[in-house]
């Protein structure tokens, strides 16, 4: 299984775009999806997560309120929409999903990256 995002691009501040990260070569397991950014420089970090059954969905605080993580069970595919988007959310987006990994649950599976840049 490979996942593949799509959807960045250029957007200027109070923008808004949609990443979609879809599954080939296979399906989605039935564990939790998540997408992360890395900016230039800085660490990877979380950004918002959704339980593959139930669809909880949980969000870094950076985030709250402007982005939306969903998806689609019959397509393999999910979702972040991001809402207002400000400078500091210029990164690289990663879509993962978990795994067993050693006994422990993991993001263990990952997209190429999809990379977001939003102007001031």
């Amino acid at each position: 299984v490979q996942l593949q995002a799509f959807g960045g691009g250029l957007v200027q501040a109070g923008g808004s775009l949609r990443l979609s990260c879809a599954a080939s070569g296979g399906t989605f397991n039935n564990y939790a999806k998540g997408w992360f950014r890395q900016a230039p420089g800085k660490e990877r970090e979380f950004v918002a997560a959704i339980s593959w059954s139930g669809g909880t969905t949980y969000y870094a605080e950076s985030v709250k309120g402007r982005f939306t993580m969903s998806r689609d069970v019959a397509k393999n595919t999910i979702f972040l929409q991001m809402n207002n988007l400000k400078p500091d959310d210029t990164a690289v987006y990663y879509c993962a999903e978990e795994r067993v990994v050693k006994g422990s649950m993991q993001y263990d599976l990952w997209g190429q990256g999809t990379k977001v840049t939003v102007s001031s």
